[in-house]
């Protein structure tokens, strides 16, 4: 932690990127792929093709389905029927009973021409792209699992500003990639892929935190609006001078449903655009209403790209509410936070943004790839003895712990789709055993690594992704019968690209093995650590203290002063500005990150650890003393 600025933040990219990179890499790779979800999804499901018809004609199966709730679920909290989004698909419904959980959401399908009832299952039983979706800002691993890829994501902003700075000819070295030269070759890669994808990768790392601003920063809203539980609905009401839905009391007297077809009709009609699904709450009461949900404009000019909306009453077919978004229309504040999330989810400009971002994430996670394993590159030309006689061993875990976190992810992704297919279709449970199933292969890969020699490890895994990629559409065409050429004859090319796409990615990663074989030499063994002396054991030591104490205060420390700072600035800034109180609080909360990332940089930055303590100490008594009076 010793020398000027530079090198300071050359040790903080260094080791930030390392130990957050591991699971960095899992994460992106996830998220690109969670891009796809949706054609994903609908691979997975595996549902049979009917007969095709067009909308027109589709008019009696609503009124079956309709027919169909009533005598299944004539108790249900909501009914939902889920139009056929492509030519060939079912019309699919789902209820849950009244006080059931979301777990016990019950499903059924029927044939889009006649309303019949398909045979059940329809498809596989899967959360499909979800999974992929969920482990992007989950890890699966439910609250904790949040906050972690919430600490991971301040991390890689952290990552990306130090390496911006020890880059002095950052622009100069995209330009520059010397193959075969080792070392140098692994450093040009990085530096070329970082900077590609630069803009890309601030941008994305920082709305996925806005994207949950609220619940990982939520102090400035505790400060404004208090800390009850309407807090956040007072904020929103603040925040957007949209009206909100009308709530409507259960009456408790039977009520028949309005014609389905007709309120269909009429929402065409009023918003120009397709409706996708109806939902119905309450149903068979005189107070149910019916919501109409479009698809978005498909040439969509705004990145506001979003779907009309319609509520009716259930029983008359009165409109009680028409949401119909116009890209034209005058922007407010309250649109800050959607756009901030579509520019996250790539929710805009249809097929064409979804590639740049698939294509843009997978360089993002190839940057950190090449980070991890530049850092055991050098130490393998010449150790830096940074952990005493345990170094070997430390450095034989980060190995085992590259191939897990890159080779692994890749392997467990693709085995996710394996097991969707091999699983049995009548499991209980199915669709977590297909997550368990990527979770299992995910750690096996990393004991895998453990186990064997690294440069075999990296080969064997490599392969074995790549094999099982290639072959996932012949998989799919024993188990399902199904084919990309059967899928592209039928125009649905959702499907067929899944397994187009998943050919190509496996001869990446089998080309990617081939490579390794041919050009990966004996691994020189770790230098042999000389005979620590007394004085240097305790320099260590001290200075092992002193990492955890910087580590410390740039994690709790700045979180807590970026809290304080940011419900300070809530507070105040309406004070001298036209700023109303639910937009200092979306400022603030948004410029809270910005706090947060200035503050650690700077404990990393300072000479002394007990100097960033202190200096931690006095803004956070600032900044409370504001919040307090």
């Amino acid at each position: 932690m010793q020398g000027e600025f530079r090198k300071r933040m050359a040790w903080l990219h260094t080791w930030c990127g390392l130990v957050s990179g591991w699971l960095l890499c899992a994460i992106f790779l996830t998220g690109s792929l969670s891009v796809f979800r949706a054609p994903i999804t609908r691979w997975m499901q595996a549902q049979p093709l009917v007969e095709a018809v067009p909308a027109a004609q589709s008019q009696g199966a609503l009124q079956e389905a309709a027919r169909y709730l009533g005598t299944q679920a004539p108790g249900a909290r909501f009914w939902r029927i889920e139009l056929a989004p492509q030519p060939g698909d079912a019309l699919l419904l789902a209820w849950q009973a009244a006080g059931g959980q979301r777990s016990s959401l019950q499903t059924a399908a029927l044939d889009p021409a006649t309303g019949a009832l398909l045979a059940q299952p329809w498809g596989h039983k899967t959360e499909g792209g979800r999974h992929f979706m969920s482990f992007h800002y989950t890890l699966h691993g439910g609250t904790l699992g949040f906050w972690l890829v919430g600490f991971l994501a301040m991390c890689m902003l952290l990552a990306l500003v130090s390496g911006v700075v020890v880059h002095r000819r950052i622009f100069a070295d995209f330009f520059t990639l010397r193959l075969g030269k080792g070392q140098r070759s692994w450093l040009d890669a990085h530096n070329a892929m970082g900077v590609l994808a630069l803009p890309f990768l601030f941008m994305v790392t920082y709305t996925g935190l806005a994207f949950f601003y609220t619940s990982y920063m939520p102090w400035p809203i505790k400060a404004v609006y208090g800390t009850d539980a309407q807090a956040y609905g007072r904020f929103q009401a603040a925040l957007s001078p949209e009206a909100p839905p009308p709530r409507r009391a259960l009456q408790g007297s039977p009520a028949p449903l309005h014609d389905l077809a007709l309120l269909l009709a009429q929402a065409q009609a009023i918003t120009g655009q397709q409706p996708r699904m109806l939902f119905i709450e309450r149903p068979g009461d005189a107070s149910m209403t019916v919501r109409v949900f479009n698809h978005p404009p498909a040439d969509a000019r705004s990145i506001r790209n979003l779907a009309g909306q319609l509520m009716f009453d259930g029983v008359s077919g009165a409109v009680l509410q028409v949401r119909n978004p116009d890209p034209d229309a005058p922007t407010h504040s309250g649109h800050i936070h959607p756009v901030l999330e579509a520019l996250h989810v790539a929710s805009f400009g249809g097929w064409s943004i979804r590639w740049m971002y698939f294509l843009s994430g997978l360089m993002g996670t190839a940057m950190m790839a090449t980070g991890t394993l530049l850092f055991m590159v050098k130490r393998r030309h010449k150790s830096a003895l940074e952990f005493g006689p345990a170094t070997a061993g430390v450095y034989r875990l980060v190995d085992s712990l590259n191939v897990a976190a890159l080779a692994g992810i890749a392997l467990a992704s693709i085995g996710y789709f394996w097991a969707n297919r091999l699983l049995p279709q009548g499991l209980p449970g199915r669709e977590a055993w297909e997550i368990r199933g990527f979770l299992l292969i995910w750690a096996a890969s990393w004991l895998h690594a453990v186990c064997r020699p690294t440069a075999r490890a990296w080969v064997e895994q490599l392969s074995l992704a790549g094999a099982l990629a290639v072959c996932l559409p012949l998989l799919n065409l024993v188990t399902t019968g199904q084919s990309a050429w059967h899928y592209a004859l039928l125009g649905d090319w959702q499907r067929a690209g899944v397994e187009l796409v998943a050919i190509a990615l496996g001869l990446v990663l089998m080309g990617m093995a081939w490579q390794v074989k041919q050009g990966w030499q004996r691994q020189a063994p770790a230098t042999k650590p000389r005979p620590a002396t007394r004085q240097a054991a305790a320099a260590r030591a001290h200075h092992r203290l002193q990492v955890a104490s910087r580590v410390l205060a740039a994690s709790l420390g700045g979180y807590g002063v970026a809290s304080l700072l940011a419900s300070a600035l809530a507070l105040r800034l309406p004070q001298f500005s036209s700023v109303s109180p639910a937009e200092a609080v979306l400022a603030a909360t948004l410029l809270s990150y910005v706090f947060f990332l200035l503050v650690a940089i700077w404990v990393f930055s300072i000479r002394a650890a007990t100097h960033a303590w202190l200096g931690l100490a006095a803004l956070a008594l600032a900044c409370g003393t504001m919040v307090a009076t």
